[in-house]
């Protein structure tokens, strides 16, 4: 469903990050990720209990790229390739100008810049080399850190009422070409 169909996962680089696809060897830190409840508290998503689940998932999100739904990366740190959060984009609209972008880190490695870098990147790759023309951000109203990373990278909030989960708030980001 892209609009240009790539071959090959898209790995990407920062100065301390890589970003890549998530692999079977990442099961403990998407299980950590998934099971955390800090990590999940605004997220409305069931805990993930088992390595098999963990498993399952990684297996999913991977499946999500060979089909063109969503792109999934791991965050990795760059000197020891440990996967500490992750960063996706997908629920790309029918003509591929618009999709949602999500992220998630796991809490010793907040407040260091890290999503920060790794969301530079996806919006980089996504304007660019996806050539999307809009990314929405969806997060929950008491997710402070959420919220002032998005005005950081100049999404605006949007009036939308999700009437199933009042207590989110969206937002949007145009690609100024």
């Amino acid at each position: 469903m892209f609009n240009k169909i790539l071959t090959t996962f898209p790995i990407l680089t920062t100065e301390r990050l890589t970003l890549r696809q998530p692999s079977e060897s990442d099961v403990q830190e998407i299980l950590s990720l998934r099971s955390d409840i800090s990590v999940n508290k605004y997220l409305g998503r069931q805990l993930t209990r088992t390595t098999d689940e963990a498993l399952a998932f990684i297996q999913k999100v991977n499946e999500g790229f060979k089909n063109n739904t969503g792109l999934y990366w791991g965050i990795t740190n760059s000197n020891n390739k440990k996967l500490v959060g992750t960063i996706c984009i997908f629920n790309f609209s029918d003509d591929l100008k618009t999709c949602e972008i999500g992220y998630e880190l796991l809490p010793d490695y907040q407040r260091q810049g890290i999503m920060n870098e790794a969301l530079k990147k996806i919006l980089d790759f996504t304007f660019q080399t996806l050539e999307i023309q809009t990314i929405e951000a969806f997060t929950h109203k008491d997710n402070l850190s959420s919220t002032q990373l998005l005005e950081k990278f100049h999404f605006e909030k949007t009036t939308f009422v999700d009437e199933e989960n009042p207590d989110l708030i969206a937002f949007y980001l145009s690609n100024k070409k």
